[in-house]
């Protein structure tokens, strides 16, 4: 009977820790006043975290914010680093409950349920990453990662989102994402929402990659044609 006791509470304790993992992708989907159908996007990476508001049908970016995260039981506190409504955020912390299951994330207040896309596998890139440095004309140049102004790219196991934005000023400059694979050196983005261009929405794009020193080397052509070659740190 005790062994069967301690079984029945070593399940228990493996899938309560199991409900609680947060990593990885969530989803959900709305209907916003004029009658469009909105998708909510949010990328939880070791530390870090981006939610974004696109329209479902044409793509058109709405609005992300995202930072620094911490879960302590059902409290999930945010540091905001970036806020392309509302920048007056930047720097301060906001806490809410949430609920967590294996396939489901709800935010307490005001019920708003996000639905699991991946728990941040396969993800041979997944993590959040600063853009430290390009080779340009055969030549390196470095990125100084902590300076107010950066390029972060957040990644779970399928989803992939880059952001550019400062904290000392608070600008935010640019955002894109979608999904990503990552296949026999390559990696592929398809754009699901781009900032500045929506015209870049439904395009595919494939890049050469490899870990260099833990550094992700990222190599081809950009969306605009020209060719690339930069090179990426994990964030600690």
């Amino acid at each position: 009977m005790k062994k069967i006791l301690l079984v029945l509470i070593t399940i228990l304790c493996f899938t309560g820790i199991k409900a609680q993992s947060i990593k990885g992708a969530w989803e959900r989907y709305y209907t916003n006043d004029k009658g469009d159908q909105i998708k909510s996007v949010v990328i939880f990476s070791d530390g870090y975290q981006v939610l974004t508001n696109y329209n479902a049908t044409t793509g058109a970016f709405i609005d992300c914010n995202g930072g620094t995260w911490r879960l302590d039981k059902e409290t999930i506190t945010e540091k905001v680093e970036f806020d392309s409504q509302r920048p007056k955020r930047i720097g301060t912390e906001v806490s809410f409950k949430v609920a967590i299951t294996n396939s489901t994330l709800t935010k307490l207040e005001g019920a708003i349920q996000f639905h699991k896309i991946d728990d941040g596998r396969p993800g041979a890139l997944q993590g959040a990453w600063l853009m430290s440095g390009r080779i340009k004309d055969g030549e390196q140049q470095t990125r100084d990662t902590t300076l107010p102004r950066k390029t972060m790219k957040i990644l779970s196991g399928t989803r992939f989102q880059w952001i550019a934005y400062n904290t000392e000023t608070k600008q935010f400059m640019g955002t894109g994402g979608g999904t990503y694979t990552t296949q026999n050196g390559v990696y592929t983005e398809s754009i699901e929402f781009f900032s500045k261009d929506n015209s870049r929405v439904g395009a595919s794009l494939d890049f050469d990659y490899q870990i260099k020193d833990g550094n992700w080397h990222h190599s081809g052509k950009s969306s605009k044609g020209n060719p690339i070659y930069e090179i990426w740190s994990l964030r600690k």
